[in-house]
């Protein structure tokens, strides 16, 4: 058996919280998996979930969005969960629109909220 590919995590910084909880409260299903996340992001979620091992990344805005459209390219990602802030404006809006390009092109499923999330993350688990 060849081993699992990892989950991407990342949140706006209005939703970071958010995310964190969401990997606090699915911390067994998510355990089973390498976890990447960006900069900020990974931080909230090591800091809610220590046992839970994640690859911080970069910031978004600096390059973190960019590092996991390469890790979706490789094939070394399987499932993206982005929880996105729909209400604010985004400097970076390009950067996600590009990671969320990579997903659609490589088949990638992808979580915006965290209905849809739950639900992927039943299904790969």
């Amino acid at each position: 058996m060849t081993d699992p590919k990892a989950i991407a995590l990342i949140a706006h910084d209005q939703k970071k919280d958010d995310l964190a909880e969401f990997a606090r409260s699915h911390q067994p299903a998510l355990s089973r998996f390498p976890i990447v996340a960006t900069g900020t992001t990974g931080e909230r979620i090591t800091a809610a979930c220590p046992g839970l091992e994640v690859r911080r990344l970069k910031s978004g805005p600096l390059g973190g969005d960019q590092q996991i459209g390469a890790l979706i390219a490789t094939g070394d990602i399987s499932l993206v969960i982005f929880f996105v802030d729909p209400l604010t404006a985004m400097p970076h809006d390009v950067d996600v629109k590009a990671l969320m390009r990579l997903a659609i092109v490589y088949d990638i499923p992808m979580a915006l909220n965290r209905a849809t999330a739950e639900t992927l993350l039943k299904a790969v688990s």
